[in-house]
């Protein structure tokens, strides 16, 4: 079930430039000791790194010792499902790929929700 997307297909990649995903696989799968459940396949904007980085997690600041190169606007990533819910209910969430997105989001946003922010490939 973890290997198929909110559309009930199968899980598309979300990005391997940069690599992303909790396997650093390029897809938004998760396990049980995922704890930010990074299961949203988004697309970065300057205004959602801001808010990010606000709540404590800066993620344009590259951290090459975990093999993290930073990100930029237009990237695509593997988010957690909670902190994209923070930016929903705050006006800033990312435009999401819902082909790569995983199913197990739904247990913590909506459909609806996540389809009037997807994002035209």
């Amino acid at each position: 079930m973890s290997h198929l997307n909110v559309l009930g297909t199968t899980l598309q990649t979300c990005s391997t430039d940069p690599l992303t995903g909790y396997f650093r696989d390029g897809c938004c799968r998760t396990a049980s000791d995922d704890t930010g459940l990074h299961c949203i396949c988004a697309v970065m904007t300057e205004e959602f790194l801001d808010f990010s980085k606000a709540r404590g997690n800066d993620l344009t600041t590259p951290v090459p010792e975990y093999h993290f190169p930073g990100l930029k606007p237009g990237d695509h990533w593997c988010l957690c499902t909670l902190r994209w819910k923070e930016a929903f209910d705050h006006n800033c969430a990312p435009k999401v790929n819902l082909e790569a997105t995983s199913v197990v989001a739904l247990e913590f946003v909506d459909l609806e929700d996540l389809k009037t922010h997807a994002h035209a490939e």
